[in-house]
């Protein structure tokens, strides 16, 4: 049976979506969304045509078709998006025992199969005819969504040690906990936010909380096993870091006997995110946010 015969920007997508899958398996099942076109232009023969950026948006053309085709892999089930992290599923790992375009037509046939059960219009029977205006919506949000995250990163990374904490015990504050301490400067270690759940302390829990602004590290266990060993009767923890933590930092807190909650950077982007409304004018103005509307869908 002759080979089906793609378009270049098809093509592009097949061969970059295949390697993202692959790397996602070799990194134990995810990629967070901001190293994926570094990883790509690093590790994948991009060719001169797909490295020009093209459209009203001026995207290089091969980030472009990543994004559009994306759309029909998550209707597959083959990856999911979500805070800032790619996933690969069971789906997708199985289907990769294919080759890379025998995915892309299963991925489409999913897409389409997808749009029929939900037609845009009154009539269930009528084929949809914009599937491109809809999926370029889509990729530009998701483009834009990526980009304000990395903005809003970055701005957190240029922030001190202690004014990261302050961003903490600001968020604990829009969640409803009252915040009597939080470590002064000079201070080495320990506990460095105590919130409330009313203002005198007397109801538990009472949570303790271990902050370090490290963007480009990984917590390890012993980190989360010295925080542990603080915590008493009627304590809780929480384990906020601007980077993320090992695996073996993960079992060490999912694994413990006592409750702590490991916040990771992205994690904490998505929570100042949702809080942001709550929060006092002088809390806000610590990583303030612009509301832009944007066309999207119910999904």
């Amino acid at each position: 049976m002759a080979k089906e015969q793609f378009s270049r920007t098809k093509a592009c997508a097949t061969k970059t979506l295949y390697a993202v899958m692959k790397e996602m398996i070799r990194r134990g099942g995810s990629i967070p969304a901001k190293e994926i076109y570094p990883w790509v232009n690093d590790h994948v023969e991009l060719t001169a045509w797909e490295k020009e950026p093209a459209g009203k948006m001026g995207y290089i053309r091969w980030t472009n078709s990543f994004q559009f085709y994306s759309i029909d892999y998550q209707k597959a089930g083959f990856i999911i998006k979500k805070n800032g992290t790619w996933y690969i599923t069971p789906e997708g790992e199985k289907a990769l025992k294919k080759n890379p375009e025998e995915v892309m037509n299963t991925a489409n046939a999913a897409y389409h199969e997808w749009r029929r059960l939900n037609p845009k219009d009154d009539n269930p029977t009528e084929e949809p005819t914009d599937e491109t205006v809809e999926k370029d919506n889509a990729v530009n949000l998701d483009l834009l969504e990526s980009d304000a995250r990395d903005g809003i990163r970055k701005y957190i990374i240029s922030k001190s040690p202690y004014e990261f904490q302050d961003l903490v015990a600001a968020l604990l504050r829009a969640m409803g906990y009252h915040t009597p301490f939080v470590a002064p400067k000079g201070k080495d270690g320990g506990i460095d936010i105590i919130a409330y759940l009313d203002p005198l302390g007397a109801q538990t829990p009472r949570i303790k909380v271990q902050v370090k602004h490290k963007p480009e590290t990984a917590i390890g266990a012993s980190d989360v096993r010295a925080l542990s060993g603080v915590l008493k009767t009627g304590d809780i923890a929480l384990f906020v870091t601007s980077g993320t933590y090992s695996t073996d930092a993960r079992n060490a807190a999912s694994g413990n006997d006592k409750f702590i909650r490991l916040i990771d950077g992205d994690d904490f982007i998505e929570m100042w995110q949702e809080y942001y409304d709550k929060m006092s004018d002088d809390d806000k103005n610590m990583l303030p946010l612009k509301r832009i509307s944007f066309l999207g869908n119910n999904e």
